[in-house]
C-alpha cells in the first residue's frame, strides 16, 4: 500500500559520497541496470559511514530542475556514505552530495508507486509550504534489505529547499 507523509525540515552537512554514476531521463530510466551495476561492487569501498545507500539525483550540472519535463537528462548516483580519506575503488567515484536544508519524506509501498509521492511533494506539498526548490542534489536514503518489488518497502525522499522569502515569517523552526 502507498503511503507518504513529510517528516521533518532538516538541515545537514555536505556528505561524500563514493559510488557510480550515470545519465539518464525519466522517459529513458536506467536506474535498473546503475544498481545492476552498483551493487556487487559496493563491499569493495571501504570506510563507509553506514550500511545506508543513496540514491542520489543531480540536475544542475545538466540544466537544473527548474524546466523538468520526462526527456529532460539529469546524473544518478547509487553510492554510500564514505569518511573523509577513503580509497576509491575503480571505476567509480567520490561525489560530494551539497548540504543545506532539505524537506525530508517517508515513501512506504513498492518502487512502481514512487510517482504518486513526488507528486504528492511537488504538487501539494511543495506550493503549500513556507519552502522553496533549491539548486542541489535530490537523493533517497535506502536502508539494509531495501527491495524495488517489496509492497512494504519504506525510504526516506529528500528534496533540497530553500526559505521562501514572501513566507520566511510564517515558518518557525
Amino acid at each position: 500500500m502507498h503511503k507518504v507523509q513529510f517528516v521533518r525540515i532538516s538541515l545537514q552537512p555536505d556528505k561524500l559520497l563514493v559510488g557510480m554514476t550515470a545519465e539518464m531521463s525519466v522517459a529513458s530510466d536506467a536506474t535498473p541496470n546503475l544498481w545492476r551495476r552498483f551493487m556487487p561492487r559496493r563491499r569493495e569501498i571501504h570506510n563507509t559511514v553506514s550500511e545506508v545507500l543513496y540514491c542520489v539525483q543531480s540536475f544542475s550540472a545538466l540544466g537544473g530542475f527548474e524546466n523538468f519535463t520526462p526527456e529532460t537528462i539529469f546524473e544518478k548516483w547509487a553510492a554510500v556514505e564514505v569518511a573523509r580519506g577513503s580509497c576509491i575503488p575503480d571505476k567509480m567515484q567520490l561525489f560530494t552530495l551539497r548540504g543545506g536544508h532539505f524537506a525530508v519524506f517517508d515513501h512506504s509501498g513498492p518502487l512502481s508507486e514512487f510517482p504518486k509521492t513526488l507528486n504528492f511533494i511537488f504538487s501539494d506539498w511543495l506550493p503549500q509550504s513556507a519552502w522553496q526548490l533549491d539548486d542541489r542534489e535530490h537523493f533517497e536514503m535506502l536502508l539494509p534489505g531495501w527491495r524495488a518489488d517489496d509492497p512494504n518497502a519504506s525510504e526516506e525522499v529528500w528534496i533540497p529547499v530553500k526559505s521562501d522569502e514572501k513566507n520566511r515569517e510564517s515558518y518557525q523552526q
